[in-house]
């Protein structure tokens, strides 16, 4: 098994096909489009009164530490497809006072990329790799009003079509989503998704909201000892700064930190297992997924399914186990 490479759900051993997604270990990407921020764009409206005075009055010193700590990506999202992730955290939003219906996606402030164009890349990108599975997670849709959220889902049921994998009960395994055809599994956080079948649900994301290795593997491994959620679910392996980290330290960025925490970070995940056990791993996202080799670590993971299952083989050759 080859942990590298763009066709790695197709390069997994057959043993793997059947096995459910759920169950396999799934590369992840965190805000993945902040790699294209435009810095010149508005704050998104949810950001304070006070840093929105903060950054009006002071644009100069705000918008490039902005860009230094609202940037987890640095690598196109057909980059990211080509590297392996098969997860992608998009955050979509409607620009106050803009008169067209584009939307476009946000960390902070908005992206240079519109959405429905990012989109066709994908689909372009899986018509070529017809046996790769991605979940693309759509969420927050701030200045999106219901209008908008029909619009916009009509948008992505045409560019995707049969592509298109329905919410349904069945077991989704490899096997099953290249017999059917299925390459895109669509999570779209708002109610507006409810009267639409072919939508998923928001899948639960552990966020520690810490800014060391420590911290974030604490709160993961507190979260394992509670049982993992049934269904697909997200590590996040990415770290948060706070203001007031980041006021002291102006030499730092996210890459920084994240560069920094890597290694320790590395040593906690190879120590994980997908699978369906309480405590087994699935989706697992982080931050700079170019520079850091998160994608060949998470999916070398998928080999302890293999060894796993060669020893519940061996077990049922010589009768099991007292």
């Amino acid at each position: 098994m080859d942990p590298r490479g763009e066709d790695w759900m197709s390069g997994l051993p057959e043993e793997l096909w059947d096995v459910p997604l759920t169950d396999l270990a799934i590369p992840g990407s965190h805000d993945a489009m902040s790699y294209c921020l435009d810095v010149g764009s508005p704050l998104v409206p949810s950001e304070s009164g006070a840093f929105r005075l903060l950054d009006r009055l002071f644009s100069c010193v705000t918008r490039p530490v902005i860009f230094k700590w609202a940037t987890t990506q640095d690598k196109s999202i057909e980059e990211q497809l080509s590297m392996g992730i098969r997860f992608f955290d998009l955050r979509v939003a409607h620009k106050p006072s803009d008169p067209s219906s584009d939307l476009y996606f946000t960390h902070v402030i908005y992206t240079h990329a519109a959405v429905l164009e990012t989109m066709a890349s994908v689909a372009v990108w899986l018509k070529s790799h017809p046996k790769e599975v991605v979940i693309l997670a759509c969420s927050h849709f701030e200045g999106i009003d219901d209008e908008l959220h029909q619009s916009f889902i009509v948008s992505l049921k045409k560019l995707f079509g049969s592509k298109l994998c329905p919410k349904k009960e069945a077991v989704l395994t490899l096997r099953s989503l290249w017999t059917s055809g299925f390459q895109v599994l669509l999570s779209y956080d708002s109610q507006a998704a409810a009267r639409h079948a072919d939508l998923w649900p928001p899948l639960p994301y552990w966020w520690a909201n810490q800014r060391t290795a420590q911290g974030v593997t604490s709160y993961l491994d507190w979260n394992k000892d509670l049982g993992r959620p049934e269904g697909f679910f997200v590590s996040g392996l990415n770290l948060t700064a706070d203001r007031l980290y980041i006021a002291e330290n102006p030499k730092q960025s996210l890459r920084t930190l994240s560069i920094g925490n890597w290694e320790a970070l590395r040593t906690w995940l190879q120590e994980q297992e997908p699978g369906p056990g309480p405590r087994s791993l699935n989706i697992i996202a982080g931050d700079f997924v170019g520079p850091l080799p998160l994608c060949s670590t998470v999916i070398a993971l998928n080999k302890k399914l293999l060894s796993k299952k060669g020893h519940r083989e061996t077990q049922s050759q010589h009768g099991g186990t007292r």
